[in-house]
């Protein structure tokens, strides 16, 4: 599939998980997310000084990495219906009813329609429909990075979606089943992000170990579980960026 043909309305399938602080840009867990600059090849903290292990798979969030910021879809879903921008993060963040059932939805154990039931009387909307398509409206695909995990997947690297869902039937699942070899769907497993054990799915899906996965989420609070396995980590921030500290981790140059 060409960049051209990539559909660019295809809202994401969760990932917005309670936002936190995000910690200084680069760092996660008091160390630098910022790989070296060697190909294909990352130092561990706990390696000797020239050890280096090859990485061998891609992991990816989906959700805020191979689609827009899904906190900026957040705020245009509230201001085009009258709200505080912030009005849904903040519902996130700091309500704890909406926390538990935004948690059992990304889960599998709520329904769509239960979790569009509270979201619809917690901001006080007139109608609960197809609410969780609505947030996720502003996010849509980001082409380079859909070409940066294809071109990865064919130079060899096994490649895997790691992804805490709003709902498991609005993935586009054919572009899914040609970017990963394996595909880890917190509601189709009923375990989401941060539990360490849905990075291991994620390995184990794509056939590599830990130690050889390199794990890239917008999120900073997911990624130490990955980082204690023994995953190389990326902050996703910026696009260009992450494709560039890919193309260092992986030794894949023009990735995009």
């Amino acid at each position: 599939m060409s960049e051209s043909s990539i559909p660019q309305a295809e809202p994401p399938a969760g990932d917005a998980t309670v936002p936190r602080a995000d910690p200084p840009s680069g760092v996660v867990s008091g160390r630098r997310a910022d790989p070296p600059s060697s190909d294909a090849t990352v130092r561990r903290a706990d390696q000797p000084v020239g050890g280096a292990i090859a990485i061998e798979g891609l992991l990816v969030d989906w959700g805020g990495v191979m689609t827009g910021n899904l906190f900026a879809s957040f705020a245009s879903f509230c201001e085009e219906r009258g709200l505080r921008p912030q009005a849904l993060a903040e519902a996130f963040r700091g309500d704890q009813a909406t926390r538990e059932i935004l948690f059992a939805f990304e889960e599998g154990r709520v329904a769509a329609a239960a979790f569009e039931g509270h979201l619809a009387q917690l901001l006080r909307l007139d109608s609960a429909e197809g609410l969780v398509q609505s947030v996720f409206a502003g996010a849509r695909l980001e082409a380079q990075m859909v070409t940066a995990v294809r071109s990865a997947r064919e130079a060899g690297l096994k490649t895997g979606l790691i992804s805490n869902s709003w709902g498991t039937d609005s993935y586009p699942r054919d572009l899914l089943a040609e970017l990963f070899d394996g595909i880890v769907i917190s509601g189709e497993v009923g375990i989401r992000k941060p539990a360490p054990r849905i990075y291991e799915l994620g390995a184990e899906a794509i056939g590599v170990p830990p130690e050889r996965c390199v794990f890239v989420d917008d999120l900073p609070f997911n990624l130490p579980p990955a980082e204690e396995l023994g995953m190389a980590v990326i902050h996703h921030t910026d696009v260009a960026e992450t494709i560039a500290q890919l193309e260092r981790l992986l030794g894949v140059p023009s990735l995009a």
